[in-house]
C-alpha cells in the first residue's frame, strides 16, 4: 500500500522546502501536482520561485479539482502543493464542505502511487473578520483533519524544523 505523507504548518514555515526534500528522496520519477491559480503578481512571483526549486525533470499537473484523477502509477512519488489552495479554489468556485472534504478523501484513500500532501494550518491564528474567511478556515480545517485521518504521517513545519505528530519515518 502507498504512503500518503501531510506535510502541515503556518506560513513561511518550510513546508513546501521540506516537501520538496521528501520527494527529491523518493526516487528521479516525480509528479508535481500544482494547485495555485496565481491571481496576483505576488502569487506569479511566489509559484515562480517554488518553480525554480524543483528539479526540472519534475513533470508538473496544474489541477483544482479531483487530483485523485491525475495521480500516476509508474511514478515514484507525486507531490501536491497544496491542499489549502484546493479548498480554496473550490470554494470560490461554489463547491459544499461535504464536496470539497470528500474530494480530499478521495485523494488521500488508497492512492496509486505514494503521496506527498503539503497544506497550510489555518486555524491557529486569529479569528477572521468576514465571514467568507472564517467559512475557508472551517472547511480547510475539517479538509485537514480528513488527509490527516487518512495520513500514515503528519509532520509539522516550525521555523524550518519538521516536527513528526504521527507515523514518523
Amino acid at each position: 500500500m502507498n504512503r500518503v505523507v501531510l506535510i502541515t504548518g503556518g506560513a513561511g514555515s518550510g513546508k513546501s522546502r521540506h516537501g520538496v526534500e521528501r520527494a527529491k528522496a523518493a526516487g528521479k520519477k516525480v509528479l508535481f501536482v500544482a494547485t495555485c491559480v496565481p491571481g496576483d503578481a505576488e502569487m506569479k512571483a511566489k509559484v515562480a520561485r517554488h518553480r525554480a526549486e524543483r528539479p526540472p525533470e519534475w513533470r508538473t499537473v496544474e489541477a483544482t479539482r479531483d487530483l485523485r484523477s491525475v495521480l500516476a502509477e509508474d511514478v515514484d512519488v507525486a507531490l501536491v502543493d497544496c491542499l489549502t489552495l484546493l479548498v480554496s479554489r473550490q470554494l470560490m468556485d461554489g463547491a459544499s464542505e461535504a464536496d470539497i472534504v470528500a474530494d480530499v478523501e478521495r485523494l488521500c484513500e488508497k492512492p496509486p502511487c505514494p503521496l506527498i500532501l503539503v497544506t497550510n494550518e489555518v486555524g491557529s491564528g486569529i479569528v477572521p473578520e468576514n465571514a467568507l474567511a472564517r467559512k475557508f478556515r472551517e472547511i480547510a480545517g475539517r479538509a485537514n483533519q480528513a488527509a490527516a485521518r487518512l495520513a500514515d504521517e503528519v509532520v509539522l513545519m516550525v521555523s524550518g524544523v519538521p516536527v513528526a505528530i504521527k507515523g514518523g519515518r
